[in-house]
C-alpha cells in the first residue's frame, strides 16, 4: 500500500468514526442518572412541574431523574449550572420565562443565553393577581384606585427579581400608572405567605401554587393575565375585560439542554417527554393545576423564546428596568 492509499484509508476511517459516533452516543444515552435543575425554590410552580414529570420521564429514558433545586438571580443560577455543564443530555432545566426575561433587565448573568438549548415547551397558564381578603380590595379598579391615592405607599411580593410574577406587576405599573414597590422573595411559597400575613398588599403568581388558596377563602383573585379566561377560575375575569387590552402574560414552562448536545440525544429526549406528558395521570394532574399543554418542539419553542425576549426587552426599554 502506497503512502497516498494510507492516507486515504486513515481518512475514511476518521470520517467513519465522525458519521457514526453521534448515533452511538444517542444509542447508549443515559448512560448515567440525569440531573433536571429547578432555578426555583421547592413549591412553586417550576418545581410541582418538574416533580411531576421526573417519574415518567425516568420511566422513558431507563435512568434515574434527579431534581435539584438552585434558587437564585431570578433563575439565572440555575441557567448557569446547565449552561457549564457537559453537552450530554445528562443535565437538563426546567425552562421558564427568566430565560426569556433576564437577558432583557439583568447588566449581566452568570450564563451565556447562547449556551442554553430548547428541548420542548409543555405547558402555559396564567399569573393571577391576588390580594388578601381582609385588605377591603375587591377589584382592580379598587387597587389602582388606592395606588394612586397614596403614590409609593402599597407594595407587591414577588418570587424574586427578573420572574414573569415581578414583570407582570411592573407591566401593571407602567400601564395604569401607578407607584408601587416590589418586595422580592425567595420563592412563590414565601411571598403567598407575607400576603396571607398582611406583610404586602398584592402580588401576581402562577396559578397553581394560590389555586388552592384562592378557593379556600385565603386569597382574593382579582384578574387573569392571559387573553382568555382560565377554567380553574372561569368567574375571575382577564386583564383585558377590565380595562387593559394590551395586557398579556403567560407563565410556560417546558425543558432545555447545554448547546452542542447532539440532535439525536436531543430528539431521544423531546420524544420521551412528548410521551410523558401524554399520559392520562400527568395530562390530568397539569389540567387540575391549571394548566394548558401546549407541545412546542425545540425548533417552536426556540421561536417562542425570541418572541418573549422581544417582548421583555421593549419592556425593560420602555419602563427603564436595569437589574444588578
Amino acid at each position: 500500500m502506497n503512502l497516498i492509499t494510507k492516507i486515504l484509508a486513515l481518512l475514511i476511517a476518521c470520517a467513519g468514526g465522525f458519521l457514526f459516533s453521534a448515533p452511538a452516543q444517542a444509542q447508549s444515552y443515559p448512560s448515567k442518572p440525569i440531573r433536571l435543575i429547578v432555578p426555583f425554590p421547592t413549591g412553586g410552580l417550576i418545581d410541582s412541574m418538574a416533580r411531576l414529570i421526573a417519574p415518567g420521564l425516568s420511566k422513558e429514558l431507563g435512568q434515574a431523574i434527579i431534581v435539584e433545586n438552585k434558587p437564585g438571580v431570578g433563575g439565572g443560577l440555575g441557567a448557569a449550572e446547565l449552561a457549564k455543564a457537559p453537552p450530554d443530555g445528562h443535565t437538563l432545566l426546567m425552562a421558564s420565562p427568566p430565560l426569556t426575561i433576564s437577558p432583557a433587565i439583568y447588566k449581566s448573568l452568570p450564563y451565556k443565553p447562547s449556551d442554553i438549548q430548547a428541548v420542548a415547551l409543555i405547558g402555559q397558564l396564567p399569573n393571577v393577581l391576588i390580594v388578601n381578603p381582609e385588605s377591603g380590595i375587591n377589584s382592580l379598579a379598587d387597587l389602582i384606585a388606592r395606588a394612586k391615592a397614596k403614590p409609593g405607599a402599597l407594595n407587591y411580593a414577588s418570587n424574586g427579581n427578573g420572574t414573569s410574577i415581578h414583570l407582570s406587576a411592573e407591566l401593571l405599573k407602567q400601564q395604569a400608572g401607578v407607584q408601587v414597590i416590589h418586595v422580592p422573595y425567595r420563592g412563590t411559597a414565601l411571598a403567598n405567605v407575607a400576603l396571607m400575613s398582611k406583610e404586602v398588599d398584592f402580588m401576581f403568581d402562577n396559578l397553581p401554587p394560590v389555586l388552592g388558596h384562592i378557593q379556600s377563602g385565603k386569597l382574593k383573585a382579582l384578574a387573569v393575565t392571559t387573553a382568555k379566561r382560565n377554567p380553574a377560575l372561569p368567574q375571575v375575569p382577564t386583564m383585558q375585560e377590565i380595562g387593559y387590552p394590551k395586557f398579556e402574560v403567560s407563565a410556560w414552562f417546558g425543558l432545555a439542554l447545554s448547546r452542542g448536545t447532539s440532535p439525536e440525544i436531543l430528539e431521544k429526549l423531546q420524544d420521551a417527554l412528548k410521551r410523558v406528558i401524554g399520559q392520562q395521570e400527568v395530562s390530568q394532574a397539569m389540567t387540575a393545576r391549571g394548566v394548558s399543554i401546549e407541545w412546542m418542539n425545540a425548533q417552536q419553542m426556540s421561536q417562542f423564546m425570541k418572541t418573549e425576549s422581544e417582548l421583555w426587552q421593549n419592556l425593560a426599554n420602555s419602563a427603564q428596568i436595569k437589574l444588578d
